[in-house]
């Protein structure tokens, strides 16, 4: 045995020794009526105590399952702020309108009552003008849109580029209709003529419709019709959001 365990084994004998000569102490104490009543208030003492270290044991365990429950809270909260900043740092571009799908509902139902019209025909009403002050634009074009387009339409061309497009033929059709809206005397001698033109452009198909030609969209919306602006009319003519009308030497780009 080494000289550290036999120091062990010595203090632990000690320790032993000194508790029983404290408990033959205790017992003789306890032998005195005067001082009994002492050891006695002692042990209740030492059992409100007890009592008191068990309630508070309960508390921390209770404590410490709230702090589990609330590191999970916060994990749960941690994913959601990331998923926050993920959907703010990929907000798109270009939204689609409020209205555009009930509108894209309306068309299908619309289709419906073709169908149905087809089969048990009826007279229908005339179609509704739009008011005057009303200048129609085109929708935006969906993310699910834009993956239905063929692959050899799009080429390279991204889903934001296509709607960039989308808004300058807007730019181009509201310029053209304000002035178009406005009482001639009011008009400057420039916008008097394009005015005229406008008017003479229009066509008995082209009536209470909006359109724009390649003229409108150079002057108007600062367009550069070139190959790949062409390619993006094209996927607005997949997508049912323009048409073309050709006759008198132009084409005219008709909103849907």
């Amino acid at each position: 045995m080494s000289h550290c365990e036999l120091e062990e084994v010595t203090r632990s004998i000690n320790d032993k020794i000194s508790l029983i000569k404290k408990l033959l102490d205790l017992r003789a104490v306890a032998n005195d009526a005067d001082k009994r009543g002492f050891l006695l208030k002692i042990e209740q003492d030492v059992n409100a105590i007890n009592g008191l270290l068990d309630r508070f044991e309960k508390c921390v365990t209770q404590q410490r399952d709230l702090l589990k429950h609330l590191k999970e809270l916060d994990e749960f909260f941690q994913e959601d702020v990331q998923d926050a900043h993920h959907l703010k740092e990929n907000i798109p571009q270009h939204m689609p309108c409020k209205g555009q799908q009930a509108a894209q509902r309306g068309q299908a139902e619309g289709h419906c009552r073709q169908a149905d019209a087809q089969v048990e025909p009826q007279e229908q009403p005339p179609p509704r003008k739009p008011p005057r002050s009303h200048i129609k634009e085109m929708e935006f074009i969906t993310v699910e849109e834009f993956d239905t387009i063929p692959q050899y339409m799009k080429g390279r061309l991204t889903y934001d580029q296509l709607n960039v497009a989308v808004r300058s033929i807007n730019t181009a059709v509201m310029a053209k209709y304000r002035i178009l809206q406005q009482p001639t005397k009011s008009l400057s001698n420039t916008a008097r003529k394009l005015h005229q033109r406008f008017k003479e452009q229009e066509t008995k198909e082209t009536k209470g419709q909006f359109f724009v030609v390649e003229e409108d969209l150079r002057e108007l919306a600062q367009l550069k019709l070139d190959k790949r602006f062409v390619g993006m009319l094209n996927m607005l003519r997949h997508c049912q959001r323009l048409k073309e009308l050709r006759g008198g030497g132009l084409t005219r780009y008709m909103l849907l």
